[in-house]
C-alpha cells in the first residue's frame, strides 16, 4: 500500500534500506525538495509526503485542516518498516500529529521525529492570520514572513493561480490548529531550527511531549536554515537518523 499510496513519492527504489525517512513538506512546500535528499542518503529510503494540491496531485483540492490531513494520510500509508518522520515548519506539525494518530490506532510509530523550524504545538500562535488574505496579499506576507518563495512563481501569473490554493490550505492548517492535550509519545524527539528564525526561542518546549530524550540544535540562518547551510544540516540529519 505504501508504494502506491498518491500521498507518497520517492527519487529512489532502495529495498534493501534498513530505514526509510518520510519527508513532511512545509506550507505550500513540494515533496520533491525532500526526496533530492535521497543522493546524500545512501543508506536510507527518503519518501516525500504528497498531500493533495501538490505535484502530480495539484488538480486535487487541498486539505485545510489537520484532521482531515492526518486522517487521509493514514488511512492511505502503511508506515512500513523501521522509519523516521522528518517534518519542516507545518511539516513538523503535521508529523507529530501523524505519529499520534499511529499510536491511537495501534500502529508502528517512527523510531524517531526530528522535527524543524515550528515551535511546540501547545504554545499560542499570537501571529495575524494570513489564510484571510487576498492573493497578491498573501504572497506578499508569506515571502516577507518566512522568505524561500522562488521568482519564477512571483513572475508567474498562472503558476501562482495553480500553486495559490495550496498555500492557503497550508495557513488554514497551521492558523486553525488547536492543540489537544494527550499523554507525551514515547519516542525520542529532535528538534533543529536557524538561529535567526522566529520559532526558535519556542523549540526547547517540545520536551513536554515525549517520554523519551528530545534534543534541541540551532544553524545559522533564518526559516529556511537547511538551505542556508545545507551541508551542515544533512551532516545533523545522518547522524539522527
Amino acid at each position: 500500500m505504501a508504494d502506491k499510496s498518491p500521498w507518497l513519492v520517492r527519487r529512489r527504489r532502495r529495498p534493501e534500506a534498513s530505514l526509510r525517512l518520510y519527508c513532511f513538506p512545509h506550507s505550500g512546500g513540494s515533496p520533491g525538495e525532500y526526496v533530492r535528499w535521497a543522493d546524500e542518503l545512501p543508506d536510507v529510503e527518503v519518501w516525500g509526503i504528497q498531500p493533495p494540491g501538490r505535484g502530480t496531485r495539484v488538480m486535487e483540492t487541498p486539505l485545510d485542516s489537520i484532521d482531515t490531513f492526518v486522517q487521509g494520510l493514514v488511512e492511505s500509508v502503511d508506515f512500513a518498516g523501521p522509519f523516521v518522520f522528518f517534518g519542516h515548519s507545518l511539516g513538523g506539525l503535521t508529523a507529530f500529529e501523524t505519529a499520534r494518530a499511529l499510536r491511537a490506532a495501534g500502529r508502528p510509530l517512527p523510531e524517531r521525529l526530528v522535527l524543524s523550524a515550528y515551535p511546540a504545538p501547545h504554545l499560542p500562535h499570537p501571529r495575524s492570520p494570513l489564510h484571510t488574505l487576498g492573493d497578491d496579499e498573501l504572497l506578499a506576507a508569506v515571502n516577507e514572513r518566512y522568505g524561500g518563495l522562488p521568482a519564477p512563481l512571483l513572475a508567474d501569473p498562472e503558476l501562482v493561480r495553480l500553486v495559490l490554493p495550496a498555500y492557503r490550505a497550508d495557513f488554514t492548517i497551521f492558523e486553525t490548529y488547536q492543540h489537544v492535550r494527550q499523554e507525551p509519545l514515547d519516542i525520542p524527539i529532535s528538534v533543529l531550527g536557524g538561529e535567526s528564525d522566529l520559532a526558535s526561542p519556542y523549540l526547547p518546549q517540545w520536551r513536554e511531549h515525549t517520554t523519551a530524550e528530545c534534543t534541541v540544535e540551532l544553524f545559522p540562518g533564518g526559516h529556511f536554515y537547511l538551505r542556508e547551510h545545507p551541508e551542515a544540516f544533512m551532516q545533523a540529519l545522518r547522524k539522527l537518523i
